[in-house]
C-alpha cells in the first residue's frame, strides 16, 4: 500500500513538472525528459491518429491528452492476428 501511495505521489509531482514546464515554454505538447505531453484539446483525428492508425508502426503513441503514452489498438490488434494465424510445426508435415 506504501509503495502504491509512493507512486501515485511520484506520478502526480511529475504531472505538475510537466504542467509547469508547459506553461513556462508556452508548449502546448511536445516532451518532457522523455516523456511525452499533450495539453493541447483533443480531435477526433488525434483520438484515431493515437488510438487507431495503420500508417503508424508504433504500438505505444503520446497520449491524446496528459502526459505519458497511449496504445495503437490497431497495431496490437495486427500483431495478434498475425502470431495467431501462424501453423504449429506439427501442423507443417
Amino acid at each position: 500500500m506504501k509503495n502504491l501511495i509512493r507512486w501515485r505521489t511520484i506520478a502526480t509531482a511529475f504531472t505538475v513538472a510537466t504542467v509547469v514546464y508547459a506553461i513556462k515554454t508556452r508548449q502546448s505538447h511536445g516532451r518532457f525528459l522523455i516523456v511525452p505531453y499533450e495539453f493541447r484539446v483533443p480531435t477526433v483525428q488525434r483520438i484515431r491518429d493515437r488510438f487507431w492508425n495503420p500508417d503508424d508502426a508504433r504500438i505505444i503513441t503520446p497520449h491524446i491528452f496528459g502526459v505519458g503514452w497511449s496504445l495503437n489498438v490497431y497495431q496490437v490488434v495486427k500483431r495478434l492476428r498475425s502470431e495467431g494465424s501462424e501453423t504449429p510445426p506439427e501442423a507443417q508435415a
